[in-house]
């Protein structure tokens, strides 16, 4: 589980991704262990806690939490999923598709470099067997208002930088100022109810807000620390080739720009010993080799010339984990329960584009997508469609409106489709043969009350002559096998569908230029509504690069508006998130795709792992190299 609002300040990432599979003995015993009880979705919406104040009302504590109480008491000594005698040493070597070209990771342009968050220390660090509580890494504890509108970070005297100085409240104030000031726009615009960040010592900061937020509070201590004595003189929105100062567990010792980029642990990081850092960073080297292409990657995983991988490929996974390194038990593969929803990954509509503004276009083109046939053709019976934007929590939409919903829906009848009231949304359903004539028929039907009809096989605007056609933009030649039958049926429907495979570097820049007809981005999973849905559909974000529909809607915003304000009420946000479920998937700005609820992973067997791992996330920051185990494999895997 990440800092609760870093997607905001980095630059977005993307893929299809799912689990599943056959497990080894050794890896059976990751998959084995128990989820906590009863899934998201069968599990009440837990009350809120009853705040604890002081004699002057105000709330000092070593953990911060938004809707529960945090596991973990002021004096414990590491969490429960790390193994705190966990050697440190050895190398890990990872693979990533595509290329970098700067070391920066929140520039405003550019190919950032794998894992170069590991570059900076926060304030505050999220636990991974806890829903939304965050313990103190560079705050030693926090004092806040009741009313939620302002927030003190006590800094440990301990924190440095990585060149030894220390870590001071002013240094936290420069980082805010320097995000605000040359960040990504959105940073501005989703901190804009800050009014003031001071130092009000060397060793504590206050952020003063214009309105109470608890979220916003806790947000803020997501913000990476940055040293002022090298980024002072830097402009922070340009990308950079020069490895930078940071305060964080690693550095770059080798790379290659743009091929492999080689972490080194630094052995004197201030941090090591602290509770929650005990029993990670095990690794004294983390090497990140580019691939251009899957396959490839692929066959150098199985070479062993990566030691993980977590599958995306559903026939991959069911075909190519196979091999000799397999049988001799030197490769492991395993299929580990993911307890986090599963997240929202679809083919999303640029609403900009003309031919998209009509919903009931965007609902005809999303009659082409046969999820029943390529899930048996295509992906082995792996996946479940996904149909909400809150899949598998109390917060998703089923059925037809409640009395509450009703009451908060009724004030913007008149600009959502009548739908919301009336029937439970669910995406088409075929008989999975491949043949959709039925699909077909109902999406002319669309069309002909849009204004086009069929002449000489082609969809024309009746009034322009214009053909219907439009271009899918992806980076991943994996996507390229899911589209064609896509544009297949479209065909069928007399819709000429491009498809655009470009490099990662061009899909970046024209997804942050909205540069797109039709493309497959994923929202984030969460297990609550919370701020981070404005970024992707509130019209004030029109144009940030998370707004992928574009979507300019007073409804919307007037919902999200309400989510935001009803953040310590989870009764009413339920109601507030299941009308925005309810009317983002009527308004088709998106065709949903599918979901699988575990992670597949194989891993060489030259590491261990603790007998426990974290609920919410695969753990494997929390994995260390075994030399015993590595001493078996060939000697090339040593």
């Amino acid at each position: 589980m990440k800092i609760l609002l870093s997607s905001i300040i980095i630059v977005f990432f993307w893929g299809l991704t799912s689990c599943g599979g056959r497990t080894s003995k050794q890896a059976a015993a990751l998959s084995e262990q128990a989820p906590p009880a009863g899934s998201i979705a069968e599990r009440e919406i837990p009350p809120n806690p009853a705040e604890k104040v002081n004699a002057e009302g105000i709330i000092l504590t070593h953990a911060i939490s938004l809707r529960s109480e945090a596991r973990y008491p002021a004096d414990f000594t590491h969490f429960d999923y790390v193994n705190p005698q966990a050697p440190k040493g050895g190398t890990l070597t990872m693979a990533a598709i595509g290329t970098f070209d700067s070391f920066h990771r929140y520039a405003q342009r550019g190919d950032m470099s794998p894992y170069s968050e590991s570059f900076y220390d926060s304030l505050l660090i999220s636990s991974e067997d806890e829903i939304e509580v965050y313990y103190g890494l560079i705050a030693e504890k926090m004092e806040y208002s009741p009313a939620y509108n302002w927030i003190i970070y006590h800094i440990r005297p301990e924190a440095r930088h990585q060149d030894g100085a220390p870590i001071r409240a002013e240094d936290i104030v420069f980082s805010f100022y320097k995000f605000m000031e040359e960040g990504v726009p959105q940073f501005r615009q989703y901190y804009s109810n800050v009014k003031k960040v001071e130092a009000l010592d060397d060793s504590r900061v206050k952020f003063t807000l214009g309105e109470g937020s608890k979220e916003l509070l806790i947000s803020l201590g997501s913000i990476p620390v940055l040293p002022p004595q090298y980024w002072r003189s830097r402009n922070f929105s340009e990308p950079s080739t020069e490895i930078p100062l940071g305060s964080g567990a690693y550095t770059v010792s080798d790379y290659s720009m743009g091929q492999y980029i080689v972490y080194e642990r630094l052995k004197d990081y201030w941090g090591r010993n602290l509770p929650v850092n005990r029993g990670q960073h095990n690794f004294d080297y983390i090497r990140y080799d580019m691939y251009r292409d899957e396959t490839v990657q692929l066959e150098a995983f199985k070479a062993g010339e990566v030691d993980f991988r977590q599958e995306n490929i559903a026939k991959q996974w069911a075909t190519q984990y196979t091999g000799p390194n397999f049988d001799a038990g030197y490769i492991l593969k395993a299929s580990i329960p993911d307890n986090t929803p599963p997240g929202l990954q679809a083919l999303v509509f640029n609403t900009k584009r003309t031919v998209f503004a009509d919903l009931r276009v965007r609902k005809a083109v999303s009659y082409a997508l046969d999820f029943e046939w390529l899930n048996r053709s295509l992906f082995y019976g792996q996946y479940t469609r996904t149909r909400s934007l809150f899949q598998g929590t109390p917060f998703e939409a089923l059925g037809l409106p409640s009395e509450e919903e009703l009451a908060i829906l009724e004030p913007i009848r008149t600009q959502v489709p009548e739908e919301v009231f009336t029937q439970e949304y669910q995406p088409p359903v075929t008989d999975g043969s491949g043949r959709i004539r039925e699909q077909i028929q109902l999406a002319t039907s669309l069309l002909e009350e849009a204004g086009w009809a069929m002449r000489n096989q082609k969809i024309v605007n009746t009034q322009s002559g214009e053909h219907l056609e439009f271009e899918c933009l992806i980076y991943n030649s994996s996507s390229e096998r899911i589209i064609i039958p896509i544009k297949e049926n479209l065909a069928r429907m007399g819709i000429t569908l491009n498809i655009r495979l470009t490099d990662p570097t061009q899909y970046i820049n024209r997804v942050r230029e909205g540069d797109y007809d039709i493309t497959v981005r994923s929202i984030p999973s969460r297990f609550y509504p919370n701020i981070d849905y404005a970024l992707y559909w509130h019209s004030k974000y029109l144009d940030s690069s998370y707004n992928y529909s574009r979507v300019s809607n007073p409804a919307l915003d007037y919902l999200l508006d309400g989510i935001a304000e009803h953040q310590n009420d989870n009764q009413t946000l339920a109601h507030w998130a299941r009308a925005l479920d309810r009317v983002i998937m009527w308004n088709h700005y998106l065709i949903p795709e599918w979901h699988i609820s575990s992670y597949r992973i194989a891993y060489w067997d030259k590491f261990s792992m603790p007998e426990t791992r974290p609920l919410y996330s695969l753990g494997t920051g929390t994995w260390w190299f075994d030399t015993e185990k590595a001493a078996r494999l060939p000697s090339a895997q040593h």
